[in-house]
């Protein structure tokens, strides 16, 4: 070990890797790093404010928690498999941690994380959440939501291109819009595009060609993204970053001019778009192009997360 860090790098490593022996005691655990137990509990004590032998406990505490609510194990299996020789023994630790019993717990379960100032926490199925590098914002969250938007737009695009114009111009049964004339993927990528290009256009005064979305290609579609989407994150990026979510813009291309905040703006875009969204990548599924799933941003931002 070169230091400190790296021992106690390496003990959340044991730590994951040992869930499943939860009767290994300190020495094992020590063993396996080559140092004393002394020394490592001195290290892990320092780094995170808990001793390794309580900071175990309590993650154990919290994956019973987890498997209590998300499984139907008998209690005494999830005692056991948390390191308790007796359904008693671990009542007594799980009222303690969680104030209610572990039959209360699965009948109304609450928060799984216990509160910790370190924040390291059991993260289900099987791992450790260590904390954040940096904290996420409500208003990173709705950067990401628009970065995301904008990456799915383009992969719809992408996908699409697989497709054949009978498939890209199939009516779509479900429809968002107010209009006559049926949804069509085609026309669901032409608006996701658009969308972005009129908001663009709104806020600066201008009017927005309508007929460039009349069965646009894919090149034109994938051409105008390019353009538009850097100038609408922009738009995004700086209400958010100077806080100016409430202020407002007019659309003088309306009669008479309509007054609209870029808080309402954003999410009136996220809410339509995610609709179709959803109807797009249905579509593509359909016909055999599946790699988008739903299109859910659970892992895009996680991912954004880890990075």
């Amino acid at each position: 070990m070169t230091g400190s860090r790296d021992t106690f790098a390496a003990w959340l490593d044991v730590l994951v890797d040992t869930l499943d022996e939860p009767g290994l005691t300190g020495e094992q655990i020590a063993d396996r790093l080559h140092l004393s137990r002394f020394h490592l509990d001195r290290i892990i004590s320092a780094a995170a404010g808990e001793a390794p032998s309580a900071l175990r406990r309590r993650v154990l505490l919290e994956r019973s928690a987890f498997r209590l609510a998300a499984s139907r194990r008998p209690v005494l299996d999830v005692a056991v498999e948390a390191g308790y020789g007796s359904h008693e023994a671990f009542t007594r630790a799980f009222r303690r941690a969680y104030g209610t019993t572990p039959s209360a717990w699965r009948a109304r379960p609450g928060v799984i994380r216990l509160e910790v100032t370190n924040d390291i926490h059991f993260h289900p199925p099987g791992g450790i959440r260590l904390p954040a590098q940096r904290r996420v914002t409500a208003m990173d969250l709705v950067q990401q939501m628009v970065e995301h938007h904008i990456w799915l737009t383009g992969q719809l695009i992408e996908c699409a291109t697989q497709l054949t114009d009978e498939q890209l111009d199939e009516p779509i049964v479900v429809n968002v819009d107010d209009d006559p004339d049926p949804s069509t993927l085609r026309r669901i990528i032409s608006r996701l595009v658009g969308q972005m290009a009129m908001w663009n256009a709104t806020m600066a005064s201008r009017e927005y060609d309508f007929s460039l979305e009349e069965h646009e290609s894919l090149t034109s579609a994938r051409r105008r993204l390019a353009e538009a989407a850097p100038v609408f994150l922009d738009h995004v990026r700086q209400a958010t970053d100077q806080g100016r979510l409430d202020d407002v813009f007019v659309d003088a291309t309306c009669d008479p001019p309509y007054v609209c905040s870029y808080g309402a703006m954003i999410a009136h875009v996220l809410t339509f778009a995610a609709h179709r969204r959803t109807l797009a990548v249905r579509s593509l599924d359909k016909h055999g192009v599946g790699r988008l799933g739903w299109g859910d941003p659970i892992e895009w931002i996680d991912a954004a997360h880890r990075a």
